[in-house]
């Protein structure tokens, strides 16, 4: 048995699992249009089968808003998966529904306004992409050129520094998005695996923000990053295809551990 082998088994072992993925990159496919985003056959078969098992808990964990999360992850009302949305400031809880928030009236004033006029001093901007967040914004460039990229990252940080110097800034693939409301994956992690009182938690993801999750993990927990750059996770994996193999594993595993 490689160390690989021996790290899924005792994951998918533990007393009671916390499975937490991002979406975008590690259940999806990157694509140009955000909202067009949707698991792969394999990647949705999985988290089919993975619901099913006894004491086990799965979470989708994402830079999205709430709302968005629940429209590409076609996330219905009658859902098992927990959901954690913006980078863990928002939760979605199976049988209760959207936890509520208690937001400042002026914080939100301000993202309002950051939005309107983010949107109207880059409409001229080729292949650029606004998308208003819950507690901020976010700045799409996956199919700008350089110069056009280089030019909307530079109006969105100046607007921001001016307006609101204390928001957070995250930087993601052909993302940059700003957030007055400063909670990480790390934070969503910590917060899950104590609702669900889990013994540990498997966490995967493929971008930068993933890696606040993936080095607040412990010993009895894994972390898998798929894709290239570098990472905290105790596992790579080369694709989606690579993840729902592990994920099947996982299954098959803790099925056999619990029957």
């Amino acid at each position: 048995m490689t160390a690989a082998d021996a790290t899924i088994e005792a994951v998918a072992t533990t007393d009671r699992l916390l499975i937490a993925l991002d979406f975008d990159g590690t259940l999806s496919p990157l694509v140009d249009e955000p909202m067009t985003a949707r698991m792969t056959p394999g990647a949705r078969s999985a988290l089919e089968d993975l619901i099913t098992l006894p004491r086990t808990v799965v979470a989708l964990v994402s830079g999205r808003s709430l709302g968005h999360l629940r429209e590409i992850a076609e996330h219905a009302d009658d859902s098992p998966i927990w959901l954690a949305g913006s980078h863990g400031a928002q939760f979605w809880v199976p049988g209760v529904g959207i936890e509520a928030a208690h937001d400042d009236t002026a914080d939100l004033a301000l993202r309002d306004r950051l939005q309107d006029e983010f949107a109207r001093r880059s409409a001229g901007m080729s292949g650029v992409w606004m998308e208003p967040k819950e507690y901020g914004f976010g700045v799409h460039t996956r199919t700008a050129d350089a110069e056009t990229t280089r030019a909307a990252r530079a109006l969105a940080d100046e607007l921001v520094a001016a307006e609101a110097p204390t928001w957070r800034r995250r930087t993601g693939y052909d993302i940059l998005e700003f957030s007055f409301r400063h909670e990480g994956k790390d934070s969503a992690i910590a917060h899950l695996r104590e609702r669900v009182e889990a013994s540990a938690v498997l966490f995967a993801g493929d971008d930068v923000t993933d890696e606040d999750a993936l080095r607040s993990l412990g010993a009895g927990d894994l972390g898998i990053r798929v894709g290239g750059g570098e990472t905290a996770a105790t596992l790579r994996v080369d694709d989606i295809d690579a993840l729902v193999g592990v994920l099947d594993d996982v299954a098959r595993l803790r099925r056999a551990h619990t029957d």
